[in-house]
């Protein structure tokens, strides 16, 4: 059984240890609204691109001549899989449910006989994949030093992308990142970008018929590459209100946890100092009655 003072020394302890939950859960809601507000200001944007690509990409459905980014090589034996990760921990299952989801996706396509290549953004991921999959891991880009995400860092991977496909090094590329929808829910989300894959709901959505100038193939020729940077820019912007929502969330369940057990601990002094304070009486007691 622990002394009084170990009790005490562990009470103090996490006491402090409430304090820094506590402030880190104030500095993630603080800094959860304004990245909330900036990913869901992203949304309209890269969701009205996807429609006008879909209605674009319509046209050439099962036509020869479609641009490559569309079509694809036409194979689908190497894989490159960008996995969008935090560089910090502290925020659940945030980090871990993305690299899971990226994690299954490889060794399913790895038991299929394909080929995998790994592209990890952020420090976590890389420090989660490279457990396993060291050897599949090409790429590490950090964004360790970076305040605040802009476009120019989502352009800067996606150019790394599109010069790996234009060399050649992979048939399908898909990104991993996790979707923000509340403080508590953050959903893991794979979305292929190389060939571009869009919903059917978009394709009708952009059914209409227009007349286009340039012609459509100019445009896709524009569009596409300038897509795949913006994805990987919502999905950054995703990321980053996914990330404080999970750690606002992981931070109140530290503090709670850690004031329950404060009064667990608190107890248990309470009863070993008074178990102490009643042996003394007795021993004064039984002192004075064999006076």
């Amino acid at each position: 059984m622990p002394s009084l003072k170990d009790l005490k020394n562990r009470i103090t302890s996490v006491k402090s240890t409430q304090k820094i939950t506590k402030a880190m859960q104030m500095v993630a809601a603080a800094k959860l609204r304004r990245a909330q507000e900036t990913a869901e200001a992203a949304r309209p944007y890269a969701e009205r691109m996807s429609k006008v690509l879909a209605g674009l990409g319509a046209a050439y459905e099962g036509r020869a001549g479609a641009p490559i980014l569309l079509a694809g090589t036409g194979k689908d034996q190497v894989h490159l899989l960008v996995v969008a990760t935090g560089e910090r921990g502290l925020a659940g299952a945030f980090n871990s449910a993305i690299a899971r989801l990226a994690r299954d996706h490889a060794q399913q396509l790895l038991a299929q006989g394909k080929t995998v290549k790994i592209l990890t953004v952020g420090r976590k991921g890389q420090d989660i994949l490279k457990r396993q999959f060291a050897a599949n891991i090409v790429e590490y880009i950090t964004l360790r030093d970076v305040k605040q995400v802009g476009f120019s860092n989502a352009q800067a991977i996606g150019d790394k992308v599109l010069s790996m496909f234009a060399a050649g090094e992979f048939d399908v590329a898909t990104l991993y990142y996790s979707k923000f929808a509340s403080v508590i829910a953050q959903i893991p989300t794979a979305q292929q970008l190389i060939p571009a894959k869009f919903e059917a709901t978009e394709a009708d959505a952009s059914a209409l018929s227009y007349e286009y100038e340039p012609s459509e193939e100019a445009i896709l020729n524009d569009l596409l590459p300038r897509n795949i940077s913006m994805q990987i820019y919502r999905a950054l912007l995703e990321n980053g209100a996914s990330f404080y929502g999970a750690q606002m969330s992981a931070m109140d369940n530290a503090t709670r946890n850690a004031g329950e057990m404060i009064r667990k601990l608190q107890l248990s002094y309470n009863r070993q100092r008074q178990a102490q304070i009643t042996k003394e009486l007795i021993e004064i007691i039984s002192g004075a009655e064999a006076l």
